[in-house]
């Protein structure tokens, strides 16, 4: 094992919410390593099954080579490393998923010469019981941003659900998680990151950050835009182009402008009392109650959200497709074989 004992942060919450905006700046500061993330827990934790007895190496070396080039192949390169899978095997104290994914996470962050590593792959909030048992006891960054703003960037992204219920029903599945998380935890090692109050007083903020995780604080962390990892970011993707550009502060209540009273209806009867719980104004709700559609219901709004899907399809560039492929032919090529 390694010498150099590393710290762990661990983003929680929903995608589309300024997290990558928060990587990047953190990524600035020489104590923390915050690559964009493959989501190895989010993607190998549903396929486990297939694995077998990870007990057994054969089993365990399949899941390592699997994991090692998901990770070779992610749409953003994390510079400077490639993993092999029996150096990582060689690391791990314990044939686990967690344990490859903590060890790949700390070979970066010593490539980095970093003192932290950083997972920004927010929907690792569906495992954080799975992170705490593993013992490295991660500071947990939960950014949040209304809700609302979130659907409707989601609705233009290449990633996610693409219908209201379906994307308020996810976005208030995790902020319930990561606020059960924060009791679970405890506050001593959880962060809570209002995204409006990051693009409005981002000093304060990154401060507050650094400070709760024991590093220096720089004024460097605002030139993140100009960094390699902000511009190979945004060249991998449309759903980050805003990287390379400095914080945007009016970047917030879009929904109000660009969301049908429908939609906004259909939101807050899904999610209202989570907008409410973080202090979001809610526009209809609790006039309108949380309600419970009916199957027909639901399945004409998954209809619908793949014909939207397609719409996003035929507007990505090819060059963001391009990245995508490699790792979509692995995902085929895994879920192809008879589990063992």
């Amino acid at each position: 094992m390694q010498n150099k004992k590393l710290k762990a942060i661990q983003f929680v919450g929903t995608q589309r919410s300024g997290s990558n905006l928060l990587r990047l700046m953190l990524n600035q500061l020489p104590e923390i390593s915050a690559p964009h993330p493959p989501h190895i827990l989010k993607t190998f934790f549903p396929l486990l099954d297939r694995y077998g007895d990870l007990n057994q190496i054969n089993n365990f070396r399949l899941l390592a080579n699997d994991v090692s080039q998901w990770v070779n192949l992610n749409p953003v390169p994390w510079e400077g490393i490639t993993l092999n899978t029996e150096e990582l095997i060689a690391k791990c104290s314990d044939y686990s998923l967690i344990e490859l994914f903590i060890r790949i996470y700390e070979l970066k962050a010593l490539h980095d010469g970093a003192d932290f590593w950083c997972c920004k792959s927010m929907e690792s909030v569906h495992y954080v019981k799975e992170i705490e048992k593993s013992g490295i006891e991660p500071y947990y960054i939960y950014i949040f941003r209304d809700g609302r703003d979130v659907a409707l960037s989601f609705m233009k992204a290449i990633v996610g659900p693409k219908h209201i219920y379906f994307l308020a029903k996810k976005w208030a599945e995790e902020q319930t998680l990561s606020l059960k998380a924060e009791k679970e935890v405890g506050s001593e090692r959880f962060i809570k990151v209002r995204y409006e109050d990051l693009i409005h007083a981002p000093r304060v903020v990154l401060k507050d950050i650094c400070s709760r995780l024991g590093v220096s604080y720089s004024d460097e962390i605002f030139e993140y835009f100009h960094s390699d990892e902000s511009i190979n970011t945004a060249n991998s993707g449309q759903m980050w182009k805003n990287v390379v550009k400095p914080i945007i502060p009016d970047n917030h209540d879009k929904f109000k402008r660009e969301f049908q009273t429908d939609d906004l209806i259909l939101f807050e009867q899904v999610a209202g009392d989570v907008l409410h719980t973080l202090n979001y104004k809610t526009m209809f709700w609790p006039e309108i109650p949380i309600k419970i559609f009916s199957d027909d219901e639901l399945n004409s709004f998954k209809k619908a959200g793949e014909v939207q899907y397609g719409k996003v399809l035929q507007n990505a560039g090819s060059e963001e497709l391009r990245r995508r492929k490699p790792q979509e032919e692995l995902l085929r090529d895994i879920m192809g074989r008879r589990p063992l």
